[in-house]
């Protein structure tokens, strides 16, 4: 189980939830970024389980202690989230890790859905982060104004659901093509017959167990090539 945290956010303050593998000694580091309902328990769950597998994860709260339950909600909630705050949230979180006396000087971040676009944008803004993932991104990339250039040497990889289009989506190739051009690398994987949230276990209409467990296994192997404590 992991905590609670305060951490200093470009002159502010940001909350999360931090959760540390057991034992102690170096450790690779990862953010974790939540779906549209906010800081649920599917996403501090994750964040342990990143624990579990060695890894310091923090999982900041953009909502600021709301939360969502019905879609209507969650959708104000996210058109209300102003992008460049976000970012300056998720830059201060990276920051927070790197100033941990257990990490090294590399962050990956990781989202789901709205998060999965906020973890891709995050490699364009913050030095710091230079491996990302994308569960299933939605967000327009106009809401963001992504520097794609800051994306030389870094990479990413991107899980795609089959009704979003899978690789063929325009987002998804949008990504792709910016990245390769800024001198990052890419990888992209399709999930045929899956959903939305297929990785969200808190959702039974939609997870897809076999799907989500090849999707994880492939972001702990991404992060452990590209992160070093």
């Amino acid at each position: 189980m992991g905590e609670k945290v305060t951490y200093r956010s470009n002159g502010g303050t940001g909350e999360g939830y931090l959760a540390v593998p057991a034992g102690g000694g170096p450790a690779p580091a990862v953010i974790v970024i939540q779906e549209w309902w906010g800081l649920a328990p599917h996403i501090t769950g994750v964040a342990d389980r990143f624990a579990d597998h060695g890894f310091v994860a923090l999982a900041p709260d953009l909502f600021h202690g709301m939360s969502a339950g019905e879609p209507d909600r969650a959708g104000r909630l996210l058109m209300g989230l102003a992008m460049d705050q976000a970012a300056r949230e998720i830059a201060g979180a990276a920051d927070m890790l790197v100033d941990r006396a257990d990490t090294g000087d590399l962050v990956g971040a990781v989202g789901f859905s709205a998060g999965a676009s906020l973890a891709l944008w995050s490699a364009t803004f913050s030095e710091r982060i230079v491996a990302t993932v994308g569960f299933y991104p939605v967000l327009p990339w106009e809401r963001m104004r992504p520097q794609w250039t800051n994306y030389t040497g870094k990479s990413a990889l991107v899980h795609c659901c089959e009704t979003d289009g899978l690789a063929d989506a325009d987002g998804v190739r949008a990504v792709r093509e910016a990245i390769e051009g800024a001198g990052g690398t890419v990888a992209v994987q399709d999930y045929p017959g899956t959903r939305q949230a297929f990785f969200n276990d808190d959702r039974p209409e939609v997870y897809d167990t076999p799907s989500a467990a090849r999707a994880w296994a492939r972001t702990i192997e991404h992060f452990r090539h590209t992160l070093k404590a």
